[in-house]
């Protein structure tokens, strides 16, 4: 009998503490955090593999799963409730007394080769859980294969002020990957990776293992394995991605992503056919109600809603009510929270759940003070009336 297999699997990185979004994360993992009004972070990647033909992804989770792990179920809202295939969520566990915990990126791979050997896969896709974009995989895994590459990493020019936090590489005229450095000081180019890779699987099995056996290895991927790779005159190429793009593992990233939704210059479909839908699991909602007295304006108000105050360049989640009097410019508004008459939100995010009290003062006008910055009001906090939240603080 055959052995039945797929010709590509995902891993998705979904086990980061999130600790840069600080009081978002504190009871949720990072690629569970609401974003754009009714989606979560990880339904681009979620639908970016569907949209792409691939039924089998791997979430590896870690850091306060559980609401995660309840969001995604079963897969059903992805189409990916499938017999042979289909979502999983793998948690760390204990195979022998040297692992446990996902020790890195790398590690968390290497934890899961049985899972992944089980689809007996020739190319696995590597993703990360917190970035925003809709991505066509299908074409980048025919670039590695018309390259006949090992490893493919997806890349997009950044500004050079920004590149000393990504991975950054040198290609000649082939797109062949000349030099790799993972975060360096002095940068010597401005084409990063989009931390979304490529690998024949028969290639990346043996480098985790002889990684994993590394005493002196951190075990992840940017800092280990490609540059092993590279140092072993693999074939590593760089597939040129130019659509939208956004990091969102930091508040202000996370902010200025929704805020991207509502600017027409930068539409976050650039490049992707139509088709790509991003799905998610939406719980039935009644239609919004926009009352009579308020204003919108470019905003994003999901189902659910009850406006009767003032929303100007604002997204606004599933269920959320801004009372009469209320003032809400320039923010996001995760769902199920209240912004109370007479309350001021401007250039914030408030989180899930939250009360922002009577003529309470959240945020500030936008100016080039090094003082300034987004506001965020954690997940299932209340404000106090009259209280005020500066600019930059995290409440």
């Amino acid at each position: 009998m055959p052995v039945r297999s797929k010709e590509c699997i995902a891993m998705l990185l979904a086990g980061g503490q999130g600790s840069r979004l600080y009081v978002l994360t504190e009871n949720t993992a990072k690629p569970a955090v609401p974003f754009g009004g009714k989606y979560r972070i990880i339904d681009y990647s979620l639908s970016n593999c569907v949209n792409s033909g691939i039924d089998t992804v791997g979430i590896l989770t870690q850091y306060q799963p559980l609401e995660l792990n309840d969001y995604i179920g079963n897969g059903q809202p992805w189409d990916l409730n499938r017999n042979f295939g289909g979502v999983h969520v793998l948690p760390p566990y204990m195979k022998t007394k040297d692992n446990s915990w996902y020790k890195g990126t790398a590690n968390a791979i290497y934890q899961n080769i049985h899972f992944i050997d089980r689809y007996n896969p020739e190319y696995v896709l590597i993703l990360s859980g917190d970035h925003i974009y809709k991505m066509d995989y299908s074409k980048m895994l025919s670039f590695h294969k018309e390259k006949n590459a090992e490893c493919t990493i997806a890349v997009r020019t950044v500004p050079i002020e920004e590149a000393s936090r990504m991975g950054i590489m040198s290609t000649d005229e082939t797109d062949r990957i000349t030099e790799f450095e993972e975060k360096p000081k002095v940068p010597k180019s401005n084409l990063a990776s989009m931390g979304v890779y490529i690998f024949t699987w028969k290639t990346l099995r043996q480098y985790l293992i002889d990684d994993e056996n590394d005493p002196n290895s951190s075990n992840d991927f940017g800092k280990n394995v490609i540059p092993a790779l590279l140092n072993d005159g693999r074939g590593l190429y760089a597939y040129t991605f130019d659509g939208y793009w956004r990091d969102v593992g930091t508040l202000d990233s996370l902010w200025q992503a929704n805020m991207d939704l509502l600017d027409p210059s930068r539409p976050m479909n650039v490049n992707a056919p139509k088709k790509f839908k991003i799905y998610s699991r939406n719980y039935a909602q009644p239609p919004s109600n926009i009352a009579k007295g308020s204003a919108v304006k470019n905003s994003y108000i999901a189902e659910g809603c009850v406006v009767k105050g003032r929303v100007e360049n604002s997204v606004i989640s599933t269920g959320c009510y801004i009372e009469e009097g209320a003032v809400v410019t320039d923010t996001v508004i995760m769902p199920n929270s209240v912004i109370k008459s007479g309350a001021t939100v401007e250039y914030a995010i408030v989180g899930e759940r939250c009360v922002v009290g009577k003529g309470a003062y959240v945020g500030s006008e936008k100016t080039d003070s090094p003082e300034w910055g987004v506001a965020v009001v954690g997940s299932d906090k209340t404000v106090p009336d009259g209280e005020v939240i500066a600019a930059k603080a995290v409440y």
